[in-house]
């Protein structure tokens, strides 16, 4: 059972034209009409699906079971996401974007690439596999439509599933070209802070007590310095401890990556040391990182001679594989309040915490999956990690399980996020055919 390219498209495009759009409270019922549709495609394939309620937005749960011996069978969680970026700004798209179109040999539409398309692929083929009577695995199914907006929702979820998974496979990526896939077997954590200090209890004319009473923008400019990457562009080493360094596997498959300058020029970037372009994926993939995010004191649209008492800023640390976000947490708070002239209060809350993970390279399912990869795509993957925070990765690595994360978009081309979001014209075949085979080969795990 392999339906026809056109047919496929023509069944996606049903999918796309879904406007759901999470960050849009007035597309409310659009996230629950795309739940609705993938369930019934699960079901429309011999499985089993459900919408879970939970909290603003539903889950779909659900199965497509091995074709034989299912009790014995391995089986694969899996995860995608079907709600979608807004479509701003409209006026940069070149055809509608919720109307799947063909142009220059790619497919446009909204979450063609991020993530309908992926979804799609990984449902199809575990359809047409069940449907031939070869699905050796159970295929579980747990997708969200709230990805877009940093729900937790499904990470919520797997902290209280009870169900059996051998590994999982995340569909929520890309590859570097048509002929060289990627795996994401790392994502880096995340501490988010709102940081306030307090020098006083109203602002002051700065000509009658600057020199006199301490300024808040001052305060906080010397606490965040004691926190700031060095000359070198890296953290004081107390917010790097406990870092996995990458192995010398990683670092060959990052060579062959686009340079660091490759990556830092489309955006004009400046790069934070001397060499950081020739260390870019160590830095990003394999280091921690710290940005101030956002700082507010003061008028600084008037001119307003002004002595402001009180300063605030938004920072966040992006935590390598090996830190543990409590350690680093508390050398943070402990760096800041060093950096504070005496006198001064200091509020700090923690908005946001995720684990850092990674899944050792020599696991069998990657060695399966890749073998599956380099049988249909042609190219063995490139086992990455990423800069970006990734909670449900870091959950499925908590429970134990080898887990990979891929996608059959061009990353460089597929505008994710962006007007005129697309796919090569063949992605949607590449990625059943390829499916297809990693869950042929998963089979062996029960082996």
């Amino acid at each position: 059972m392999t339906p026809p390219s056109a047919a496929l498209v023509e069944e996606l495009a049903e999918f796309v034209a879904i406007p759901s759009v999470s960050a849009d409270a007035a597309h409310a019922a659009d996230i629950e009409t795309a739940a609705t549709w993938i369930a019934a495609r699960i079901r429309e394939g011999g499985g089993t699906a459900e919408l879970v309620p939970w909290g603003a937005r539903p889950l779909v749960v659900g199965e497509i079971s091995a074709s034989t011996n299912r009790d014995a069978a391995p089986t694969i969680l899996t995860y995608a996401h079907f709600d979608v970026q807004p479509p701003d700004p409209l006026e940069l798209w070149e055809s509608p974007p919720f109307e799947l179109t063909r142009r220059d040999g790619k497919l446009f539409a909204r979450g063609v690439a991020d993530d309908k398309g992926n979804m799609f692929a990984l449902v199809e083929a575990a359809r047409q596999l069940a449907h031939d009577g070869a699905l050796p695995v159970n295929v579980r199914f747990a997708f969200d439509g709230e990805e877009e907006i940093g729900g937790d929702s499904i990470v919520q979820w797997l902290e209280q599933d009870e169900g059996r998974a051998d590994a999982a496979l995340i569909l929520d990526g890309a590859m570097a070209s048509r002929e060289l896939p990627i795996f994401y077997v790392g994502v880096r954590g995340m501490l988010y802070f709102h940081v306030r200090v307090r020098t006083g209890t109203t602002d002051m004319h700065s000509g009658m007590f600057g020199a006199a009473a301490l300024n808040a923008t001052h305060a906080l400019m010397s606490a965040l310095a004691n926190v700031l990457p060095g000359v070198d562009g890296y953290l004081p080493d107390a917010l790097r401890a406990g870092v996995t360094p990458p192995s010398d596997e990683e670092l060959a498959a990052w060579a062959q990556l686009p340079s660091g300058a490759e990556q830092l020029s489309p955006y004009g970037a400046t790069p934070i040391a001397p060499g950081a372009g020739d260390d870019f994926y160590v830095r990003t993939f394999a280091n921690t990182s710290l940005d101030v995010n956002g700082i507010a004191s003061g008028s600084p649209d008037l001119v307003k001679t002004v002595l402001p008492v009180e300063a605030r800023a938004n920072v966040s640390i992006r935590l390598a594989p090996g830190q543990e976000p409590e350690e680093i947490r508390a050398a943070f708070e402990r760096l800041l309040r060093a950096g504070l002239p005496d006198g001064v209060q200091l509020e700090i809350t923690v908005k946001n915490t995720a684990r850092p993970a990674l899944t050792p390279m020599d696991a069998p399912a990657i060695r399966l999956a890749g073998d599956a990869f380099e049988q249909v795509v042609g190219a063995r993957p490139l086992l990455v990690r990423t800069g970006g925070t990734l909670p449900i990765y870091a959950g499925l690595v908590a429970r134990g399980l080898p887990t990979l994360a891929t996608g059959f978009g061009i990353e460089s081309e597929c505008n994710v996020h962006a007007p005129n979001e697309n796919v090569r014209e063949d992605a949607i075949d590449v990625g059943v055919a390829t499916l297809r085979e990693v869950f042929s080969r998963l089979g062996a795990l029960g082996g």
